[in-house]
């Protein structure tokens, strides 16, 4: 009996001196369960390709995007895991942490077959612009369906934590900043050259975005549009007079200079700015009178800023990819960026804030150019596909105006016909599969049954299914060959499922974040949830990523 006492009161003592040990350890660490960053910076590059940071990586200054590079964490295998690679949903998943198969922003514009029109991923009709009196840019962000993190932010802080979006697309302001921002600001070109938002947010600008439209800063930027250094230097793109450019309305042909100021008659007025690198940095004007305007980061309630250079994108789509006008657009937003951070550096203090950088998508090289190169490449007839096709329904089930619409690469089929030609919606999605396969520059094509009943772990098929949803997506999808696109000749697109539209930057800077790189393969969609992690706050709740735990500090 003696003995198991003397057992007893020996492990009594070695647990309490084991307790011990671990309370004695525990004070003198303080545990952090998130970062507390002032200011949260979400930083879009429109159509930023991953090879733009290492191409004109000699061009670029310290402080800029090797700022990011080299003092933050570089993310250099990230990807979209879902087609297609649009802006619209390319910002709602950024921000969102899921694909279009969640937050339903399937493309910039989708058929709607429930209305039976095409719909816009921004507009509202129940809403009217503010700081505007034009009938259109109603806008809002209510065909998104989950929560971003700015949501999750605002929900979390007892909306004391301020969301404000910042773009020259509305789209790009909108959808970034949620369903709860304060604000959404995007350019209106046309004959006004301001930015204005919807009365989704407000009834009236604050007077800062008022005094800010009242300076003269959109005509400054109506001006020559000249290299910013020698020409000659540029020698990471093409030629500057080639067959693969577009160029401006009113100018004989894509080459250096551009004068603005003669050519904005024949080019939307305002909006020519957009297509120039001075579109992003009317976008950093901005942004910057937005950190005082809105007193951002001013407290230790985390605030929300998204900013959306989308006039890379907007030169990508006229110029193309290896020219002269891609290099210099990025020479200069580099510039941009540069002075966005010091302005974060002096208003919100070294070390106080969070900022990530990455884009929408990608783009494909000039298909025209790649084939002068004889690189496989080409270009998609859709009217002609649409009659090939229409041609073969009719021959093979006696009926016709079986398709409904055609658009994104998804086939709309028209259930009214079918119902009334008592035909079973499988078979005529099984007969197009098995037809379209056969068509040139078809690489694959799934129906809707597919990708409702089968779930795919890798490949384009994986990337189709995360892209789909349910309820507004189409039918039959289509997969192109690569590099092959519908589109003009000239300049360059995007939206396939193809490396060079789901390989983009993914750049972590400041508060929380180490430095580093990696190549582990990250996916667009774990950035909300590392952000949310790294604030302690719920995750969007649609969410899917996952938190990139290598990246916080």
């Amino acid at each position: 009996m003696r003995f198991l006492s003397i057992i007893f009161l020996s492990v009594f003592l070695f647990n309490c001196n084991a307790q011990s040990s671990v309370i004695q350890v525990k004070p003198q660490e303080e545990v952090t369960l998130n970062a507390n960053p002032k200011l949260v910076v979400g930083v879009v590059v429109d159509q930023m390709r991953y090879d733009y940071l290492t191409r004109f990586y000699n061009k670029y200054g310290n402080d800029g995007f090797k700022r990011l590079i080299n003092d933050g964490f570089n993310c250099k295998n990230n990807h979209y895991n879902y087609v297609p690679t649009f802006t619209g949903p390319g910002h709602a998943s950024i921000y969102t942490g899921t694909s279009p198969k969640n937050h339903g922003i399937i493309a910039n514009n989708w058929y709607n077959k429930f209305s039976k029109k095409m719909v816009y991923c921004a507009e509202d009709s129940t809403v009217v612009a503010v700081g505007s009196d034009t009938d259109q840019e109603k806008m809002s962000p209510r065909r998104m369906k989950t929560t971003s993190f700015a949501d999750e932010n605002r929900l979390h802080t007892q909306l004391k934590g301020k969301t404000i979006g910042i773009s020259i697309k509305d789209r790009g302001a909108i959808l970034p900043a949620g369903h709860s921002a304060n604000a959404a600001y995007w350019f209106r070109g046309k004959d006004e050259g301001n930015f204005i938002t919807s009365n989704y947010y407000m009834n009236s600008l604050p007077q800062w975005v008022n005094d800010f439209n009242a300076t003269t800063t959109a005509e400054s930027y109506l001006r020559e549009w000249n290299t910013l250094y020698d020409i000659n230097t540029y020698t990471e793109s093409g030629s500057d007079l080639n067959v693969f450019e577009t160029g401006f309305k009113g100018k004989d042909n894509a080459t250096f200079p551009y004068d603005l100021a003669t050519l904005k008659d024949k080019n939307g007025g305002f909006d020519i700015i957009k297509a120039t690198p001075f579109g992003n940095s009317i976008v950093a004007d901005f942004a910057i009178k937005a950190i005082d305007g809105e007193q951002l980061g001013q407290d230790n309630i985390t605030d929300v800023l998204t900013v959306s250079f989308s006039s890379t994108d907007y030169v990508g789509h006229n110029f193309g990819v290896n020219s002269k006008e891609i290099e210099d657009t990025y020479i200069r937003l580099d510039k941009d960026l540069a002075r966005l951070f010091k302005a974060l550096d002096e208003k919100i203090g070294v070390g106080e804030y969070t900022l990530f950088l990455t884009s929408d998508h990608g783009a494909v090289e000039v298909p025209a150019y790649l084939q002068s190169v004889k690189i496989p490449a080409g270009y998609f007839n859709r009217d002609e596909f649409k009659t090939k096709l229409n041609n073969f329904l009719v021959k093979e089930f006696s009926a016709s105006d079986l398709i409904e619409n055609i658009s994104n690469d998804q086939i709309f089929l028209n259930k009214a016909r079918l119902k009334q030609f008592n035909l079973k919606l499988e078979d005529v999605q099984y007969a197009i599969v098995n037809e379209v396969i056969n068509y040139n520059h078809i690489d694959k094509a799934y129906s809707a049954k597919t990708m409702q009943s089968s779930t795919f772990f890798g490949g384009i098929e994986a990337l189709l299914q995360n892209g789909y949803h349910q309820k507004r997506s189409g039918d039959i999808i289509l997969v192109k060959d690569p590099a092959v696109i519908s589109y003009s000749k000239t300049g360059s697109t995007h939206g396939s499922g193809s490396t060079f539209d789901t390989h983009v930057p993914l750049l972590f800077y400041g508060n929380g974040i180490k430095k580093g790189s990696t190549l582990t393969k990250t996916e667009i969609t774990d950035i909300a949830p590392t952000i949310s992690a790294l604030l302690g706050i719920s995750f969007p709740n649609g969410a899917t990523g996952n938190v990139l735990d290598f990246v916080i500090d």
